[in-house]
């Protein structure tokens, strides 16, 4: 398989975790969003949206969007699963999953954030305070969802799901401006109980082979 991604890039972050939890191999493909590199030659020839992630499985075949990615992943390859077995406890993950991907991250990705500097004119400093806003909101509503479910070590439970491979990248995301995170105690400890764990280490940024300062 090859993983067309970005170092920095979320939803790129959240397929590293799922690959690295499944304990899957993958060939690393670098795509410089800030360069534009998504817009031009291969990738943009194989893209439809020009999005990264993308996954090109071995028979050639490509999928997009980190949440169809990581389920197809977890469909292929059930073990350790990312999904509880029981129908009502996957909607617990998926909902946590998606407040995260579907709440806070569109308010907030590359392309957004360059839109209201290039286009809206917002300067820096109101560029940052727009962002740290949004995704402070979004993950004190993610606290108030994980504080009506029974306390685990992770999101859900006791072993890493879809909901730990989305928080993560948006809490390190988060730490690059400043966001506080106060107030989001069960939160942190879903994340701190993640990082301790290896796929995560694995997958951070910063041992990614496209990584900058």
């Amino acid at each position: 398989m090859k993983l067309h991604n970005y170092f920095r890039s979320s939803a790129s972050f959240r397929v590293r975790i799922a690959l690295e939890l499944k304990g899957l191999s993958y060939e690393y493909v670098p795509v410089h969003l800030v360069k534009g590199e998504h817009k031009q030659g291969e990738f943009a020839a194989k893209s439809a949206n020009g999005l990264v992630p993308m996954l090109e499985l071995d028979g050639g075949e490509r999928l997009a969007q980190s949440m169809a990615i990581i389920e197809y992943l977890d469909e292929t390859h059930p073990e350790p699963a990312l999904l509880p077995k029981d129908a009502l406890g996957r909607a617990h993950v998926r909902s946590l999953a998606q407040s995260i991907a579907c709440e806070i991250h569109p308010l907030n990705n590359l392309r957004v954030l360059k839109y209201l500097v290039r286009e809206m004119k917002v300067d820096e400093e109101a560029k940052n305070t727009w962002y740290r806003h949004w995704v402070r909101d979004g993950l004190l509503a993610f606290e108030r969802e994980l504080s009506q479910l029974p306390q685990g070590t992770y999101c859900y439970g006791d072993t890493p799901t879809l909901a730990d491979c989305c928080l993560v990248p948006q809490i390190f995301n988060g730490k690059r401006f400043n966001v506080d995170f106060s107030g989001m105690d069960r939160t942190m400890a879903a994340f701190d109980a993640c990082m301790k764990h290896p796929a995560f280490q694995k997958a951070q940024p910063s041992n990614c082979p496209d990584n900058e300062p």
